[in-house]
């Protein structure tokens, strides 16, 4: 899957092999998961300029990977790495990502529950895991929950549990308050996370809204705040983050960090995303 999708704000695959276990290589990027990221400013939060942008790189990935048949069914920060600059958001961790013409064999435990859309749970398809259908519309509801993350820097449904945010959300129709955002990523974030499937918008009209909402903040480049490096060792092995991922491992050929791009580029050898099976 990863081989034949390919975009900017996609993880760039590498190669795979299956012996002596399954390997899937990856570029390398220093700037670590949006999740490390996030927490690591705060009790502050992003610049608006800043969110949005993040969200356009995450919501341009989604997009081609629709274009393709593709739904992640895991979008969370965790599933989103940073370049070393921490200007660009790629979308990694395909997991559990699935065609979409093959939505009718998936049962609906996937995914991790705070960010999980309503649809893909209930009290049918929680018993027994059961099998129920749904389309590329999951993904826009996660979109939304990762967005109204970016903009607050706070865990979504805080205070609850997953389980207890599943059911909030899936049979109380509750969601995080967008009563502080300003009106046009209020707009967006309440259309994305709609209980209707049907009454969220796709990708390419999540951009063109995203577009609109960036025109109107002042045009001045702002840098995101840089923080100490996620990777410091010379092979360091990082713990699963979601399901289907066994390990990250990044390769260098020295113990420090480069400081500038060329210099990150000649000496990280690449990351390795392991899956068993």
């Amino acid at each position: 899957m990863l081989s034949r999708v390919q975009h900017k704000n996609l993880v760039k695959f590498i190669g795979a092999c299956k012996e002596p276990i399954m390997v899937i290589v990856t570029e390398l990027l220093l700037g670590g998961t949006l999740r490390k990221y996030l927490v690591s400013l705060r009790p502050g939060s992003l610049d608006i300029r800043v969110a949005v942008g993040y969200a356009l790189d995450i919501a341009r990935a989604m997009e081609c990977l629709h274009s393709h048949g593709v739904i992640h069914r895991d979008l969370k920060p965790e599933s989103l790495i940073l370049t070393a600059d921490y200007k660009t958001v790629k979308l990694a961790d395909f997991g559990l990502a699935r065609e979409e013409s093959l939505t009718e064999m998936m049962t609906a435990e996937t995914g991790t529950y705070r960010w999980m859309a309503p649809e893909l749970y209930s009290t049918v398809t929680l018993r027994h895991g059961e099998k129920k259908h749904y389309n590329h519309k999951v993904d826009a509801y996660s979109f939304a929950i990762v967005l109204w993350e970016l903009i607050h820097n706070k865990l979504p449904f805080e205070g609850m549990s997953n389980l207890q945010a599943a059911y909030a959300a899936a049979f109380k129709n509750v969601r995080p308050s967008a009563d502080d955002l300003p009106k046009d990523l209020a707009m967006i974030v309440t259309s994305c996370w709609k209980e209707d499937p049907n009454d969220r918008p796709n990708f390419t009209e999540i951009i063109q809204m995203l577009l609109r909402c960036l025109s109107t903040i002042s045009s001045t480049e702002l840098v995101p705040p840089a923080i100490k490096r996620v990777f410091s060792s010379e092979n360091t092995v990082l713990p699963p983050e979601s399901p289907g991922t066994c390990s990250l491992m990044t390769v260098r050929d020295k113990d420090q960090i480069p400081t500038d791009a060329n210099s990150a580029q000649n000496e990280v050898r690449g990351s390795f995303f392991f899956f068993c099976c």
